[in-house]
C-alpha cells in the first residue's frame, strides 16, 4: 500500500475521526436523523478538510507561527461560507435540515485538528489524501448512524419506505438518546474486533483470551522483573 492509499486507508479504518478518535461528535449526534442529513454533511466536511489541507500545507513555510491557529481558522471560514452559499443555492431542502451545523464546520475540531496535526507538516498531495480520507471516514461513519436511526426509528431508508407497515419503528432512535445508543453499538462491534486482531498481532498463537493465555502472562512478569531490576 502507497503512502497516498495509507492516509485514505487511516482516515476511514484506523483513525476514522468519529468511530475511533471520537471527534466531531456534536453534528455526528445532531444531524444523523437520516442517511441523506448524515451524507450530505459528511460530503461538505470532506470538501472543506480537503481544500482546507491542501491550502494550508502550501501556505506552511509562509505562516508564522504566533498566528497559525487564528489563519487556519480564517481559510477553513472562507471556504465554510462558499459551500454554505452553494448548498443554499443548489440544495435548499438538505441546507434547511442542516441549519446552523452547516456554519459550525469552521470550528469543527476535526479540520483544526488535521490542519494542525498533519497537513502543515507535509505536501499538499499527501495533505489533500489525508483530507480525503478523514473526510470519507467521517462521512461514512454519519451515513451508516443517520441510516440504522432513520430505518430503526421511521422505517425509511434515504427516504423511502423499506419496512411494512406491520414492523412499528421505534421513534426514540431519530431522536437525541437514539443517537448515543446507535454509536454504543457501533463502537462496541468495532472495539471486541479490535481487541481480537490487535492481540494476534502482538502474541503469536493468541486467541484473543486473555485469561488463558499463559505466553501474555509469562511475557508480562518478565516485563515486571526486568522494570523491577
Amino acid at each position: 500500500m502507497n503512502q497516498y492509499m495509507g492516509r485514505i486507508y487511516n482516515g476511514v479504518v484506523k483513525e476514522n475521526p468519529s468511530l475511533v478518535l471520537m471527534l466531531g461528535m456534536c453534528p455526528t449526534l445532531a444531524v444523523t436523523t437520516s442517511a441523506i442529513n448524515g451524507l450530505g454533511m459528511g460530503v461538505s466536511s470532506m470538501i472543506v478538510l480537503i481544500f482546507s489541507n491542501m491550502i494550508i500545507s502550501a501556505l506552511r513555510n509562509v505562516i508564522p507561527d504566533e498566528v497559525r491557529l487564528p489563519a487556519y481558522i480564517v481559510i477553513t471560514a472562507s471556504l465554510v461560507t462558499i459551500v454554505d452559499l452553494l448548498m443554499q443555492a443548489y440544495t435548499p431542502g438538505l441546507y434547511d435540515s442542516l441549519g446552523i451545523y452547516i456554519p459550525l464546520i469552521v470550528v469543527n475540531c476535526i479540520i483544526l485538528g488535521r490542519a494542525e496535526a498533519y497537513a502543515n507538516k507535509h505536501t499538499p498531495d499527501l495533505a489533500a489524501f489525508d483530507g480525503i480520507g478523514m473526510g470519507l471516514g467521517f462521512t461514512i461513519a454519519l451515513t451508516i448512524i443517520g441510516l440504522v436511526r432513520e430505518l430503526v426509528g421511521a422505517g425509511t431508508a434515504f427516504g423511502f419506505t423499506i419496512l411494512p407497515e406491520s414492523v412499528p419503528p421505534i421513534a426514540i432512535f431519530v431522536k437525541a438518546p437514539g443517537a448515543f445508543l446507535v454509536i454504543a453499538f457501533i463502537i462496541a462491534i468495532m472495539n471486541g474486533v479490535h481487541i481480537h486482531t490487535e492481540a494476534n498481532k502482538k502474541v503469536e498463537g493468541c486467541d484473543g483470551c486473555c485469561a488463558t493465555c499463559s505466553v501474555s502472562h509469562e511475557t508480562g512478569s518478565a516485563d515486571k522483573e526486568a522494570t523491577k531490576a
